[in-house]
């Protein structure tokens, strides 16, 4: 069984692949799947599997580089995380362009509400999708 200062090497260790995962990610503002930046790293040259870049995917977003979520269909998204602090996002549904919001409002209720219901360490996720300003039309 591998200790947790293993587990935080591997994760922190810096691979060419993992680098190139970060850049493709860190090239756009736009919340894009696994499976879109597979297809933008082999379009460039780079020799990586899927399974590669979902594995690197998910320890970028353990350490709080990426932001994912996952949209009404199921599929995880992914994206630069701009916001060291508990954030939501706006999100738009044909395009994948994002923005961070802090909703105070929905922190207290959230809170209040698991509260008033005999839970404690509470913890949500709220994500809002809708079409942006340059999609709408």
């Amino acid at each position: 069984m591998a200790d947790v200062s293993d587990h935080q090497a591997r994760s922190s260790r810096r691979t060419r692949q993992g680098d190139a995962v970060l850049n493709v990610v860190l090239g756009s503002d736009n919340f894009r799947s696994a499976q879109d930046i597979h297809a933008e790293l082999r379009a460039s040259g780079e020799t990586v599997g899927l399974t590669t870049v979902y594995r690197h995917l998910a320890l970028l977003t353990d350490e709080g580089r990426l932001d994912a979520l996952q949209t009404a269909d199921g599929e995880v998204v992914y994206r630069r995380c701009h916001s060291e602090s508990h954030h939501h996002h706006v999100v738009c549904r044909r395009c994948g362009r994002g923005a961070e919001v802090e909703l105070p409002d929905l922190e207290r209720w959230a809170e209040a509400t698991a509260l008033a219901l005999g839970y404690t360490d509470v913890t949500h996720t709220v994500e809002i999708f809708g079409l942006c300003a340059d999609c709408r039309d």
